[in-house]
């Protein structure tokens, strides 16, 4: 049974799928994981392969949803990343985004932040 906490990150994480689909982004996956990392989001838009972490909160009093996408998160998704590209020989270009989902009931505050943190450490894997 999930806790109140993972039941409203997944309403987050479904607010942040249909605004991305409105987008035009394209779904290929929902909480993909690879061993111990999980991207909570996979889509596609005009060939780029966009990996995107979603924070869902209730308020902002805190902190910034952003905030909470530490340099171990960031590290964890391109590890993920990484491990998508090996396992699916995918090789399109990629971006990591960040969708924020403040609220507690619909409408929520969305915002999407693309490219929110460099994939400069993101190597290209060759595939054989």
């Amino acid at each position: 049974m999930k806790t109140q906490k993972q039941a409203f990150g997944d309403l987050g994480e479904e607010a942040a799928v249909r605004y991305l689909v409105r987008e035009g982004y394209h779904l290929i996956a929902r909480n993909w994981r690879a061993g111990r990392n999980e991207v909570d989001i996979i889509a596609e838009q005009h060939g780029l392969l966009v990996f995107v972490e979603v924070k869902t909160r209730r308020d902002e009093h805190y902190a910034e949803a952003t905030e909470a996408v530490s340099h171990d998160k960031q590290a964890n998704l391109l590890e993920a990343a990484r491990d998508y590209f090996l396992i699916t020989g995918a090789d399109n270009p990629v971006r990591f985004d960040i969708v924020t989902v403040v609220g507690t009931t619909p409408p929520y505050r969305i915002t999407h932040i693309p490219d929110a943190f460099s994939a400069d450490s993101f190597y290209h894997v060759e595939h054989h």
